[in-house]
């Protein structure tokens, strides 16, 4: 599957005239709990030739496509993509710490996981996971029965959460670092190992009752997170001349 992600990925840059600078994994499979049937899905970051830049009409500035084989790739111009990194955009810094990477191109996404930390802000990344965990939680863990792996769409953006409010960093993509690291409750790891088995073994669609345990654990810290961020300081407005520069160095350096 990586040759014909790779086929793919190639194929996007002779059929738009672009150049892709990074693609990864950015799902289950990068989380590390991929049963057998999971989507792949591929993120990419990509740049355009210097003309593209140079007209006054705004143009599409992300591309979408769905392809047999659970195969699903989407990706950002390079513009948005630091516009969204200047704003410590989460799905961004995720992609940037991805553990699967498909293709790496220049030096740009290595410059950019120097400057995370520069650009990095608690407090709108801990909006984002606390977002994802209390909508998750809403829709699918208030029933009497849920689909298993629900459980970790909540799970995973709630430890993120505790990730950074403990060490005031970016969370790692792998749940297992998350878990290990924030998980300290026998009980509550018993379930969740459980959990993680099943969802490997592909259990993952079966609808079974809520784990009271589990269902208590995350209200509670969703809960918490409700007020806590609130009273996180505002981080000063971010600078944009660096990536201004680096927009810049790059387009020259891709293109010559």
């Amino acid at each position: 599957m990586f040759e014909e992600i790779k086929k793919e990925l190639a194929r996007l840059e002779s059929e738009h005239e672009i150049k892709i600078l990074l693609a990864v994994e950015s799902g289950s499979r990068a989380w590390g709990f991929a049963s057998e049937d999971s989507d792949w899905d591929v993120r990419y970051v990509y740049i355009h030739k210097l003309d593209w830049y140079l007209k006054i009409d705004e143009q599409k500035d992300s591309q979408e496509k769905i392809l047999p084989n659970d195969l699903y790739l989407s990706g950002w111009e390079l513009k948005k993509a630091l516009k969204l990194f200047r704003k410590s955009n989460p799905p961004m810094l995720e992609w940037l710490r991805s553990p699967i990477i498909y293709l790496e191109q220049f030096p740009v996404a290595e410059k950019l996981r120097e400057l995370s930390k520069t650009y990095f802000n608690p407090k709108s990344c801990m909006y984002h996971y606390l977002s994802m965990a209390k909508g998750n939680f809403k829709e699918f863990l208030q029933r009497d029965s849920v689909r298993l792996k629900k459980y970790f769409y909540v799970l995973r953006p709630v430890l993120a959460c505790d990730w950074i409010r403990e060490t005031n960093s970016f969370p790692p993509m792998e749940f297992e670092k998350l878990v290990d690291s924030q998980v300290t409750d026998t009980n509550i790891r018993r379930e969740i190992d459980e959990l993680l088995k099943r969802k490997i073994a592909g259990d993952e669609m079966k609808e079974e009752p809520k784990i009271e345990i589990l269902n208590e654990f995350l209200e509670e810290k969703i809960n918490f997170y409700n007020d806590f961020v609130g009273r996180i300081e505002a981080n000063e407005k971010p600078d944009t001349e660096m990536l201004d520069g680096l927009f810049k160095e790059t387009i020259f350096e891709v293109w010559k």
